[in-house]
């Protein structure tokens, strides 16, 4: 009979929260789980416990529950047991003589017998006839009872958890506990009605029976909501305030890309520039003479000997590499320089000054 009275009462929570872990990461059956902390709700109820020995006999609770219920390749080996004991932040490490001589001490406790029934013996059993032809979902008939059977299991497993959470659960009947879990899965899924004469006759409580365990079990469920929601909440700010936190980094390093430059080329290198200005104003003053100096009367005439002994002298002046293209249509070369713009070297090739094939110097209008 459990009387609640372990000193270490307070923590009992985190070591249901550990065993419920590494059952799972063994792969336990349900079973095995219950019994574990069957057994050691009992054995802390009777003796007064240090936290590092109540360590050691969650573990060895562990083992022998799943020595009892599960297959000899299923038991969890000592140095997995240590793996996963440190993965869960428990600075206990077991060896084989402390863990051999707590199995002794619970099989001594329970005088060898651990055929112990809890509430996870007894769910498999009612979830068998949980779901009836004449049911109602809804006030509608069930189309797949298959379908309707799978969901209310997972109902059931999900309130048979809640039913290790709190230590007053153990006031009930292990039997009772599994029918209440039934029974609060058809109510939550909205079957009708809540508790049918077939499953009164199986389990053999009705629903007067029932109504505590049930009651209870509803009060863990809307606070696990709660939670659930709460948490919901949180996570949702704290992605809300890490993507604002993203766009003002982003328009940051915008502004920081696209502000606008304080650098002036121009103005800070005039020196550099005035040094290629020159050259190119030498090359134009070059031009302008050789035409002056070769266009008496002929040119106004119209002499074609005269505009080609001009284009020979700028040919001559304007000596370095020479290209020649053909030139079949008037093209409009214009060369804009950083200083005032200068119109000597607008040129228009097939007028009457150059027509056919010619060679112009490279020097002038290359970039």
């Amino acid at each position: 009979m459990y009387k609640a009275h372990s000193p270490q009462i307070g923590m009992r929570r985190y070591f249901i929260d550990l065993l419920t872990v590494l059952s799972n990461r063994c792969n336990l059956c349900p079973t095995a789980r219950h019994l574990a902390i069957y057994l050691l709700d009992h054995f802390m109820d009777r003796y007064d416990i240090t936290v590092k020995q109540l360590h050691i006999i969650s573990f060895a609770c562990l083992l022998l529950a799943s020595k009892f219920e599960e297959k000899e390749d299923k038991v969890p080996k000592l140095e997995h047991v240590n793996n996963l004991a440190c993965m869960c932040n428990v600075n206990v490490v077991l060896n084989k003589k402390d863990l051999l001589r707590m199995e002794m001490l619970l099989l001594e406790n329970f005088n060898w017998n651990l055929c112990l029934p809890t509430p996870a013996h007894y769910i498999d059993y009612y979830l068998y006839v949980s779901i009836g032809e004449n049911d109602l979902h809804n006030g509608w008939p069930i189309t797949s009872l298959t379908k309707t059977k799978d969901f209310l299991e997972k109902y059931a497993y999900y309130f048979l958890d809640f039913s290790v959470q709190d230590h007053t659960f153990l006031h009930f009947r292990p039997s009772l506990i599994a029918a209440a879990c039934v029974c609060a899965s058809r109510i939550c899924m909205q079957i009708s009605p809540a508790w049918t004469t077939q499953l009164e006759l199986l389990t053999c409580y009705s629903w007067e029976h029932l109504a505590q365990c049930i009651e209870m079990m509803f009060i863990y469920y809307e606070n696990d909501i709660k939670e659930a929601s709460n948490l919901k909440k949180q996570v949702t700010i704290q992605h809300q305030e890490q993507e604002a936190v993203e766009n003002l980094s982003h328009q940051a390093t915008t502004q920081v890309l696209f502000q606008q430059s304080s650098y002036h080329p121009l103005a800070q290198h005039s020196a550099t520039l005035s040094q290629f200005q020159s050259p190119v104003q030498d090359l134009c003053s070059a031009y302008r003479d050789s035409l002056q100096a070769h266009r008496p009367s002929g040119l106004l005439a119209g002499s074609a000997d005269s505009s080609l002994h001009s284009y020979a002298a700028l040919q001559a002046s304007l000596r370095p590499s020479a290209q020649t293209l053909p030139i079949q249509t008037p093209i409009a070369v214009q060369v804009a320089f950083g200083t005032e713009p200068r119109h000597c070297i607008s040129t228009a090739y097939g007028s009457s000054y150059f027509s056919g094939h010619h060679s112009y110097t490279a020097g002038c209008f290359d970039g």
